[in-house]
């Protein structure tokens, strides 16, 4: 079978917006109706008018997704679409911001991981050690890693009996590596994101491994950041006139209905 051909020049079914880029024609309506795309007019019978604006807002909203995601692609395109250029810059400044946060963290664990690995550390016992034994082990007062505790740093267990802290073997580990990052001058926020990452490894080897990807991912989402910026400039430049125009017709054919 053929697919029936938009009449209007220039008109577009949600279908013929949702093929070019695999989704649903309900998922184009969705859009629509959700502010990422502008409004579309409707016909008589109610049927939606979709044009080559909304084709390209469409084109800058999933371009967006990979660098910044859903939530914050949305808010995008939603600012936009109202006129609010400022705002929409000010998401993807905060985007841009939490990569470079992202990447001073990559930065950090790779300088702590090569930092544990020169020294070479005796193998440690794998029984528990009261705080007092960690802090002089490290050089620090018990109520700096009393501290770094409330910061979500470290994460000691309770003795059952006497109901001390106890540091296991990966408690120590995380210890070690705060005291080389918070000599390295970072804050304490920031150490508790970096042992995340080597938590979420399952250690600094497993995390070292993996390192490499860590970064090719960071640079591939800077690249899809470029992507979007590129698809939003073509949609704000050549796109918005015609998107306000579009956004009163609505809001008239809105009214005549």
């Amino acid at each position: 079978m053929t697919a029936t051909k938009p009449s209007n020049a220039g008109v577009r079914r949600p279908v013929d917006l949702a093929r070019a880029h695999g989704l649903s024609a309900q998922a184009v309506r969705n859009y629509e109706r959700d502010g990422v795309l502008p409004p579309a007019p409707r016909t008589a019978n109610g049927y939606r008018r979709f044009t080559e604006i909304h084709a390209r807002a469409l084109s800058a909203y999933l371009a967006l997704i990979p660098g910044h995601g859903h939530a914050a692609s949305g808010e995008i395109m939603r600012a936009v679409n109202r006129g609010e250029t400022d705002t929409a810059l000010r998401t993807i400044d905060e985007g841009h911001a939490l990569l470079q946060r992202d990447r001073e963290t990559l930065d950090a664990v790779e300088s702590a991981v090569a930092a544990l690995s020169a020294t070479r550390p005796q193998p440690q016992s794998q029984k528990a050690v009261p705080i007092s034994v960690l802090a002089h082990r490290l050089g620090l007062r018990p109520a700096t890693l009393r501290k770094w505790e409330r910061a979500g740093v470290l994460r000691p267990v309770r003795d059952p009996v006497t109901h001390y802290r106890v540091y296991l073997p990966d408690d120590v580990r995380d210890a070690e590596l705060a005291h080389l990052l918070r000599r390295g001058g970072y804050r304490l926020d920031h150490i508790a994101g970096v042992l995340g990452q080597v938590r979420g490894a399952g250690g600094t080897e497993a995390l070292a491994a993996s390192l490499g990807r860590w970064r090719q991912r960071l640079t591939e989402r800077g690249r899809a950041m470029l992507t979007g910026a590129a698809r939003l400039a073509d949609y704000i430049d050549d796109g918005q006139p015609l998107g306000r125009a579009l956004t009163s017709e609505a809001n008239t054919t809105t009214l005549s209905e």
